[in-house]
């Protein structure tokens, strides 16, 4: 029986999601864009019905004509008022759809740190389409080391803000926010009465309790235990096993202990040195 644990999957070959180019001035590189990130990792599910096991399906159904409604007699509407609405036809979406070019156009070059993580969306890695394109496509990639391109391609019928950079052997592009999809956090009552000022001997602690828990970051030692439980149960159910759920232990073998909340600090750093038999 096949497991569907991501060990037993293999390094399957990406499939480029599109081909283009990518526009740099004059110069034109021919680009395959590949998915950075894999949708089979984080699991889904269909609904059932529970008696047959069969898919259930949706139906389109207006509650005011109290009838199933068909695809055809659909059509796209904004609420610009709470229930009303104004319907956008095809013919007006054509006004402002953009022509799929499919070439990312770079417009401007900054330090790959200056954006902000928070525009960031979705990411894709570019790599070179044939053979003739590797030269120029390296060419590219070794000279935007520390920099990333800022710019703009169309697909789908609308247009796109992108950052591109250099990432391993290759590119990496994310789909950008626009700055007005950004909140403000302004906006959050909660932090309008934080301190102007705090005690640096506080600051100091603080920094002293981060620092026992400083080290190199390794993304492969953080797991999804949620998904990857999930997938032993599934694997269990299609082999007909039965599956226990694991009890849960506290690190040193020792049943887990609650605490009331810590107030300071300085009593964290208390804590933390009782526990390790010294004097804090």
């Amino acid at each position: 029986m096949t497991s569907l644990s991501g060990h037993d999957r293999g390094l399957m070959p990406a499939r480029p999601t599109w081909k283009g180019y990518l526009k740099i001035s004059l110069v034109n590189i021919p680009i395959k864009v590949f998915p950075a990130t894999d949708a089979a990792a984080t699991l889904s599910f269909n609904q059932l019905h529970g008696e047959c096991q069969t898919r259930i399906q949706q139906k389109r159904w207006c509650p005011k004509c109290e009838r199933e409604v068909p695809n055809s007699d659909i059509v796209k509407g904004f609420e610009f008022e709470k229930g009303r609405y104004v319907v956008i036809d095809e013919e007006d979406l054509e006004k402002v759809r953009v022509e799929s070019t499919r070439v990312i156009s770079l417009e401007k070059f900054t330090d790959d740190t200056a954006i902000d993580p928070i525009y960031l969306e979705r990411p894709y890695y570019l790599a070179p389409d044939g053979p003739v394109a590797r030269d120029a496509f390296a060419v590219i990639r070794e000279g935007m080391k520390g920099m990333a391109g800022i710019g703009k391609v169309a697909l789908y019928g609308r247009e796109y803000l992108v950052k591109v950079q250099p990432r391993e052997k290759g590119l990496v592009m994310y789909t950008l926010r626009h700055a007005n999809e950004i909140r403000s956090m302004d906006a959050i009552d909660e932090l309008s009465d934080m301190p102007a000022a705090v005690k640096a001997d506080e600051v100091k602690l603080a920094k002293q309790v981060m620092g026992t828990f400083e080290g190199e970051l390794d993304f492969d030692s953080y797991r999804d235990d949620y998904q990857v439980g999930l997938r032993e149960i599934i694997d269990a159910k299609i082999e007909g096993r039965e599956i226990v759920a694991p009890e849960v232990e506290a690190r040193n073998g020792s049943a887990l202990r609650f605490s009331p909340p810590l107030h300071s600090l300085r009593e964290i750093e208390t804590e933390r040195c009782r526990n390790r038999g010294r004097p804090p």
